[in-house]
């Protein structure tokens, strides 16, 4: 059986510095996604799309597993692409107004097809509440700033600032969205040793 560490294959992409901006070029990729809007902490819909994601996210891994590819694979880890309609939201502390893509990227053999096939399955076992607004989509970014911050996710604020500065230095310009990817497991680890990559696209 062929296995696969996607975050060592993709090691530019899954584990920047934490010391110093870094520039990449992010290819297009497939993800599952879904949107949403409110708090992180307290809207439900947050919580719902998460665990929407995770159970298609391993159904795909076992098809793949026990299949003719077979192949196993690690689940690639969360990620969040973070606007608002007036981004003064984020300085103000207005979550409420935050809006939100939680999305788990899959591997490039990963199809639309088997993606379907994966919901229906999970539909038929757990039936997750956002399982309906679940999409299987290509997504590219291009040129990005990113850094990883480790601690929680109230004291991000000098890791953006880092990529920000580094863009702006560069002669560039942000665009696109706020994109975070979530390399620890909060439930077993302690907030001060969270894993999180910011990264922004620039043009």
């Amino acid at each position: 059986m062929k296995k696969i560490d996607y975050k060592k294959q993709l090691k530019h992409l899954y584990g920047p510095s934490a010391k110093q901006v870094e520039s990449v070029e992010v290819p297009q990729m497939n993800y599952l996604m879904i949107d949403g809007k409110g708090d992180p902490n307290t809207a439900k819909s947050f919580s719902d799309a998460v665990e929407a994601l995770y159970p298609v996210a391993y159904t795909l891994k076992f098809m793949v597993k026990k299949g003719a590819m077979d192949i196993d694979y690690g689940v690639l880890p969360l990620e969040g692409l973070w606007w608002a309609d007036d981004m003064s939201a984020f300085s103000t502390g207005n979550k409420d107004a935050w809006k939100w893509t939680m999305m788990i990227m899959q591997p490039e053999f990963i199809t639309s097809d088997m993606a379907n096939e994966a919901i229906e399955e999970v539909a038929r076992k757990k039936k997750p509440v956002a399982l309906p607004l679940l999409r299987f989509e290509a997504f590219k970014e291009g040129r990005s700033a990113q850094i990883m911050h480790i601690g929680p996710f109230t004291e991000e604020g000098p890791a953006i600032a880092k990529v920000h500065a580094f863009i702006e230095a560069s002669g560039a310009r942000m665009t696109g969205k706020h994109h975070e990817i979530y390399l620890s497991d909060m439930r077993r680890t302690a907030p001060e040793k969270w894993k999180t990559i910011i990264r922004q696209p620039l043009a």
